[in-house]
């Protein structure tokens, strides 16, 4: 009898140590834990937003650049990791975070409301106005926003500027809403190159992207208006509930706003561009 007794408290006692196991295994590791093993910090952006993260010929490669670029590599520099990009469409961004197909995201991406009732961010790292891009031979068309409310627009899908087209320019209450004068598509050079072949009037873009685009296309024109950025600026998207990664993360870019470095990041990236 003593002998079964012993038996079933150490079974008892198994079964402890076996869900106490299992309960260790099913608590996952942190991201920034599990950055640091992988050795590597990988980013979600989508180069086609220059002087923020754009493609160029860097010795003979296709690289990814830009100032967004040079903060990320400045994050995984303090995190003593390599870093890996993944280009993807804008609108899937957050989706590849949620997933954990990349670590981070940082694309120009405004902290909203809205994207932030599932997603964590960053302080603002940067603030600009919204520009438009028009033809150069239709600019004296466009000198107010308000010349664009019969126009044909278009907007980067998943981007705040698809609001600012429905709300501000149309006049819509919900950006949720379709408007066949509203034209969103993924890649902002698609945008562009609709507007090229007259299949839209304008582009809403950042101004200094709406610049660079301007720059490579002497057939475009930025129109003298903006919008101001009423949404706070650009912050790094983080996966909800990794506050570790975002203390790192916030703390690089203390560093970088102290040290004065991200005019200097603007300044090679627009350097870059002209190489193009």
């Amino acid at each position: 009898m003593k002998r079964v007794y012993s038996f079933c408290i150490a079974l008892l006692a198994a079964g402890v140590i076996l869900s106490t196991m299992s309960c260790a295994a099913k608590t996952p590791a942190s991201s920034l834990d599990a950055i640091k093993k992988a050795g590597k910090l990988v980013i979600g952006t989508s180069a086609d937003f220059p002087p923020y993260e754009f493609h160029s010929q860097v010795n003979g490669t296709d690289t990814i650049v830009g100032f967004d670029i040079a903060i990320a590599q400045e994050i995984a520099r303090d995190l003593g990791v390599t870093l890996e990009i993944k280009d993807m469409k804008f609108d899937g961004l957050l989706a590849a975070l949620d997933s954990g197909n990349v670590d981070i995201v940082i694309a120009g991406m405004t902290p909203t409301d809205q994207r932030k009732e599932s997603t964590d961010f960053s302080g603002i790292y940067y603030r600009a106005e919204q520009g438009v891009i028009v033809r150069a031979a239709d600019l004296a068309k466009y000198p107010d926003a308000t010349s664009l409310r019969d126009a044909m627009v278009g907007a980067q899908k998943g981007a705040i500027q698809v609001g600012i087209a429905k709300k501000q320019v149309k006049g819509m209450s919900d950006e949720t809403a379709d408007n066949p004068q509203v034209k969103e598509l993924p890649k902002v050079a698609d945008l562009v190159l609709e507007l090229k072949n007259g299949k839209i009037d304008a582009v809403i873009v950042e101004t200094e992207v709406a610049k660079a685009y301007v720059a490579a296309n002497p057939d475009l024109a930025v129109a003298p208006f903006v919008f101001p950025d009423s949404e706070g600026g650009s912050a790094v998207a983080i996966k909800k509930g990794n506050q570790a990664l975002v203390d790192v993360v916030n703390a690089t870019l203390n560093r970088l706003g102290s040290e004065g470095l991200i005019p200097g990041f603007v300044t090679a990236a627009k350097e870059e561009m002209d190489k193009l």
